[in-house]
C-alpha cells in the first residue's frame, strides 16, 4: 500500500522545517542583527569552537563555499576571528571575538525561546523521547 504523502516522515519534517524557518527569518535579524544564515553560522561556531571552515560547513549543514562566505562576513563584522590553522598552512581556525560572544548569547537565548515555542506543546517526557528518536534517526541516516 502506498503511504499518503502528508503522513510520511520526510514530508512532515520538511513542513515543520518550513514553518519554523519562516519565523526564524525575522527572529535572527531582530534579536542578533544578523541574517538567519549568518546567525546559524555564528551559533555553530560559538557552540563548537574552534572550528575550521570545513567543520563549520559540516556542523551547519552548508557547503564549504557557503561556510567560507559566512565566516568571512562574520569576520568582517568583528564577530569571528580567523586565525591560521596550526596544522594546515592554507586553512583557518574560527573562534568568536568578545563581541561575537555577546551576539552568540543573544542568538542562543533566541534559539532556546524558539525551541520552547515549537516544542512547548509536548511534555518534558515527550520532548526527551523525541530528542532520543531524532538522535537515532540522524545516526541511522549519516553516511557510514
Amino acid at each position: 500500500m502506498t503511504p499518503q504523502l502528508d503522513r510520511t516522515l520526510t514530508y512532515r519534517l520538511h513542513q515543520l522545517h518550513k514553518l519554523t524557518d519562516a519565523d526564524s527569518q525575522s527572529a535572527y535579524p531582530e534579536r542578533t542583527g544578523l541574517s538567519m544564515s549568518e546567525g546559524r553560522c555564528l551559533s555553530t561556531i560559538g557552540a563548537f569552537e574552534p572550528l575550521s571552515v570545513k567543520a563549520l560547513a559540516d556542523k551547519a549543514n552548508l557547503n564549504k563555499g557557503q561556510a567560507s562566505r559566512a565566516a568571512q562576513a562574520l569576520a568582517d563584522q568583528g564577530l569571528v576571528l580567523k586565525a591560521d590553522h596550526p596544522g594546515d598552512g592554507r586553512g583557518v581556525v574560527l573562534t568568536l571575538t568578545p563581541t561575537g560572544r555577546r551576539v552568540f548569547q543573544r542568538a542562543m537565548d533566541m534559539i532556546a525561546h524558539r525551541n520552547e515555542q515549537i516544542f512547548g506543546c509536548l511534555t518534558a517526557k515527550e520532548q526527551a523521547s523525541l530528542s532520543a528518536l531524532f538522535d537515532r534517526l540522524i545516526a541511522h541516516a549519516r553516511p557510514r
